[in-house]
């Protein structure tokens, strides 16, 4: 039996996370290991200055007291399996909301799936756009994207992962019913606009202090192969095969002119 391991970054207890379960079981034997807490936007990063400790919710399904995503990958690979028996894959999701462009760099979803790959086991990062504010999500539910996680890991699990090493898919689901979805659509990153905007409050006492605000965000326009916001707004799902060397080549030459 095929052995998935699911993490996420909204918590043990997201509804994304339990339809994301759902859809796998059939497809092997599933092992969950969350964050016990909501962790979006903690990118890749792992605790390295206190414990962690494993909640076991029921037969394999764990919180991580105040883990993060990598923590979870990380440390299921310790606690759950050995080198001789590894997980098949790894799905992080089913984050609510979108992972696009360089959200991904910030994304605890994607770098569930980082981790992964940085330890020699295929993953796939899922992610379930949404518009009027959560309301899509309330109305379709996860059906699409329940389908098109099944039908990615059947694919796999028939043909192998179709990356190299240290390379993973992040796939984002589109707004729409299922009956809406035109298909797969292979896409790179599209080019966040950012702002930087942040709320300045006092507590009581008069200390000042922040909330880190929604950003205004747009898309800025390219050319070339097409993105993921662009397929997403036309129907398709989106998938974009992610390599974690972030080196730009392109300037290699151009730098080592310039020393």
């Amino acid at each position: 039996m095929k052995q998935i391991l699911v993490t996420n970054d909204d918590g043990f207890d997201s509804e994304g996370l339990e339809a994301l379960v759902e859809a796998l079981k059939p497809l092997g034997h599933v092992s969950v290991v969350a964050p016990t807490t909501e962790k979006s936007a903690c990118g890749h990063s792992l605790t390295l200055t206190r414990p962690l400790n494993f909640v076991e919710i029921e037969k394999d399904f764990y919180k991580l007291d105040d883990g993060t995503p990598t923590d979870c990958i990380f440390l299921a690979l310790n606690k759950l399996f050995t080198e001789e028996n590894r997980p098949d894959i790894v799905i992080s999701g089913i984050n609510i909301g979108s992972n696009m462009g360089e959200d991904i760099t910030y994304s605890g979803t994607a770098s569930g799936a980082m981790e992964a790959v940085l330890q020699g086991i295929p993953a796939i990062a899922i992610s379930q756009v949404y518009k009027d504010q959560g309301k899509s999500i309330d109305t379709l539910g996860y059906e699409l994207a329940k389908e098109s996680i099944v039908t990615l890991v059947e694919k796999i699990f028939a043909k192998e992962f179709p990356l190299p090493s240290r390379r993973f898919l992040n796939v984002n689901i589109p707004p729409i019913p299922s009956s809406e979805c035109k298909g797969f659509k292979v896409t790179r990153a599209g080019n966040r606009l950012y702002g930087h905007h942040a709320e300045v409050h006092h507590n009581p006492r008069g200390k000042e202090y922040y909330w880190i605000g929604l950003p205004v965000l747009g898309w800025m326009e390219t050319t070339g192969h097409v993105t993921d916001f662009e397929a997403i707004n036309d129907g398709y799902v989106s998938i974009t095969p992610v390599h974690l060397d972030m080196t730009s080549y392109d300037d290699i030459s151009a730098l080592d002119a310039w020393l």
